[in-house]
């Protein structure tokens, strides 16, 4: 590891708390060191450096949360979070997780293997993520080092569809080119899995990075970032709802020491399983 790669990876480090990174001094789009990037840790910038759609779910609407076990809750981790007690985690009512697994074509998260196996053994029902990295390699080429490295899928309960993770600045390209990349991710995806691909991103970051274009709503299920109280998400152009929320960056769940992200699903346990499964 270059010498530079090392201070800013160690700089990046030097943020976190015990369990998550602190969001008052993330790094800004492109300068992620490589397997430095995690779910939200381009949020804040990305609410930053550019225009939201103020767009609001109301209650009632597709994915509209209502505080009840209708609406399964989960959580998303990486090696930020430390080694984790999976069995403590699913006690405390967690139902799915998201796991990283892999940044670009080269960085394997190095606690995924014992979290995505743990997490199964526990009877969470979890499912890998790939941080994107457009400036580094093509769509195609990450999402085959992702469905080879730990995003593959099966049809076993406890599997949720792999997730593509868009944060962090637009690294250099346009709209157009964006789209192409993340469509190339997908189809590479579908055909090496035979799923299709979860969203992560905010509405700010699709927004401005993709033109708030409309190309995956139909193909690929939202997992939307927005931390807030409110009922419902802001949703990015494009998509007409949210399947999975992510409401905050600074949850507690038994089993993890420290801050992790905590997420919601937007319909009831029954949907959640045929997600995994593939299933109506």
């Amino acid at each position: 590891m270059a010498a530079g790669v090392l201070g800013a990876t160690m700089a990046l480090a030097a943020t976190m708390s015990a369990g998550t990174a602190g969001a008052s001094a993330l790094p800004s789009g492109n300068n992620i060191p490589l397997g430095g990037g995690y779910m939200g840790v381009g949020y804040t910038q990305d609410s930053k450096a550019f225009a939201p759609d103020t767009r609001q779910l109301t209650l009632g609407a597709p994915g509209a949360v209502t505080p009840n076990a209708a609406n399964p809750v989960g959580i998303d981790v990486s090696h930020y979070q430390g080694t984790i007690n999976w069995t403590s985690v699913k006690s405390a009512g967690i139902s799915f997780a998201y796991i990283k697994a892999t940044e670009s074509t080269t960085y394997k998260d190095p606690t995924f293997n014992a979290n995505y196996l743990n997490a199964y053994n526990a009877k969470v029902i979890r499912g890998a993520y790939h941080f994107a990295r457009p400036d580094l390699s093509t769509g195609a080429a990450q999402a085959t080092y992702f469905a080879s490295h730990g995003g593959a899928w099966s049809a076993d309960n406890l599997t949720l569809p792999g997730m593509l993770d868009l944060e962090g600045g637009c690294y250099g390209k346009s709209a157009a080119s964006m789209q192409s990349w993340v469509l190339d991710f997908y189809n590479t995806y579908k055909a090496n899995t035979g799923r299709d691909v979860v969203i992560y991103t905010s509405a700010s970051w699709w927004n401005s990075c993709t033109g708030g274009w409309g190309g995956m709503s139909a193909r690929s299920p939202l997992n939307v970032a927005h931390w807030t109280s409110a009922a419902s998400p802001t949703i990015p152009s494009g998509f007409p709802y949210w399947t999975f929320w992510q409401y905050t960056d600074s949850g507690s769940v038994s089993g993890i020491s420290g801050a992790v992200d905590r997420d919601r699903f937007s319909g009831d346990s029954s949907r959640l399983l045929a997600l995994a499964n593939n299933t109506p």
